[in-house]
């Protein structure tokens, strides 16, 4: 199975049909989606003017979508290097439970989700790795009353806090408890 950087070469790859190389772009989002596959592929598709279903697409776009894709990435990783860092001197100083601050990053392993949009129609319209570096810096702060992405101050709570406004899943140690609370919206319903 290739992995994420092999991947990234074939896209980068002249010489590959324009077909396995925007194939091989959606194979990076298996390895790396911080939206989710399906919103991440969504929010790639409109900030670089291609559409979802596109199968013949100008290889400068996909490289683009790529070069946003890789700059979130490193984000993350450094994120990660920075995670264990801390981790093995918590441990050396005799704490062995992660802090509850950990708790998003346990469940966000690997990348995959880590700014999760369950509506793949809604999400961010900033680059990848500018959201991402807001809520990181977002766990590093004292917690909020907003949502550190956008701004917005509508969070539907549901088994985990969501903004309303840019469809972002936030971690709970960003916010102060109660932070914006509202009625949570059904399934399906329309928000208004």
């Amino acid at each position: 199975m290739a992995g994420f950087r092999s991947l990234a070469r074939q896209v980068r790859d002249p010489g590959c049909d324009p077909a396995l190389r925007r194939y091989s772009l959606r194979k990076c989002l298996e390895r790396f989606a911080p939206y989710g596959h399906r919103a991440t592929w969504a929010h790639l598709c409109r900030r670089h003017g291609f559409g979802p279903e596109d199968r013949d697409l100008d290889p400068a776009r996909l490289v683009a979508a790529l070069d946003e894709l890789e700059e979130a990435r490193a984000v993350w990783l450094a994120y990660e290097r920075e995670f264990a860092e801390r981790r093995r001197r918590e441990k050396h100083d005799g704490l062995r439970r992660p802090a509850s601050v950990d708790d998003w990053h346990r469940r966000t392993w690997g990348g995959n989700g880590v700014a999760r949009c369950d509506d793949p129609a809604v999400h961010p319209s900033e680059p990848l790795a500018e959201v991402l570096r807001r809520l990181i810096a977002a766990l590093r702060a004292a917690p909020g009353a907003h949502c550190p992405v956008c701004a917005g101050t509508r969070i539907e709570h549901r088994p985990e806090p969501v903004c309303g406004t840019c469809g972002v899943t936030l971690p709970s140690a960003v916010l102060m408890p109660r932070a914006g609370r509202t009625r949570p919206v059904p399934v399906g319903a329309a928000r208004r």
